[in-house]
């Protein structure tokens, strides 16, 4: 299985695709309620406008995660160094999607690893403890990553947040 990630700002295709199954990612997060997901149309967004801040934002590496050369997941990476409460990170998942026929055969682990080594520094990801899959996700396929070199801590609107050092990770 060959895993990789590419910009999706340099592939036409790849934006399209994304626009395709963002429904499909929403209709994932929604059922979660957080409040941070209601209808687009609530609050007067739509989803192209909320798509075109994705590709308009500076600060945010979009990537097509690909099987073979087919657009499987897609994963955004806000850069810059952010504080969140104690911890500084360089990088943070802002999102990260997989589509369902692809899920629990280790895309998204190798995209995650991609990822992170690509974008070596201190990280920050976040997760709601709702949303027990992407709980149980993350903290397997950061422990894996990191080797068990990591921190998590509960915030306080129920998420629980992972912190480590990808660049430590290449150190060893």
């Amino acid at each position: 299985m060959t895993i990789s990630i590419r910009d999706t700002r340099q592939a036409r295709n790849d934006r399209a695709w994304i626009e395709s199954v963002y429904r499909d990612y929403l209709n994932d997060l929604a059922p979660l309620g957080t409040g941070i997901f209601p209808a687009l149309t609530e609050f007067g967004h739509r989803e192209p406008d909320q798509l075109a801040s994705w590709f308009a934002d500076s600060s945010a590496h979009l990537l097509t995660i690909l099987k073979e050369d087919n657009p499987v997941g897609f994963a955004m990476v806000r850069t810059g160094v952010l504080p969140v409460g104690r911890e500084q990170f360089d990088f943070s998942m802002a999102e990260f999607f997989i589509a369902r026929a692809w899920r629990r055969r280790g895309v998204g682990q190798e995209a995650v690893r991609l990822i992170c080594d690509r974008f070596a520094g201190r990280w920050h990801i976040m997760e709601y403890l709702r949303n027990a899959p992407a709980v149980a996700f993350w903290r397997r396929v950061v422990s894996s990553y990191t080797r068990g070199a990591y921190r998590e801590r509960a915030g306080g609107a129920g998420e629980v947040h992972q912190y480590f050092d990808s660049s430590a990770r290449r150190a060893r």
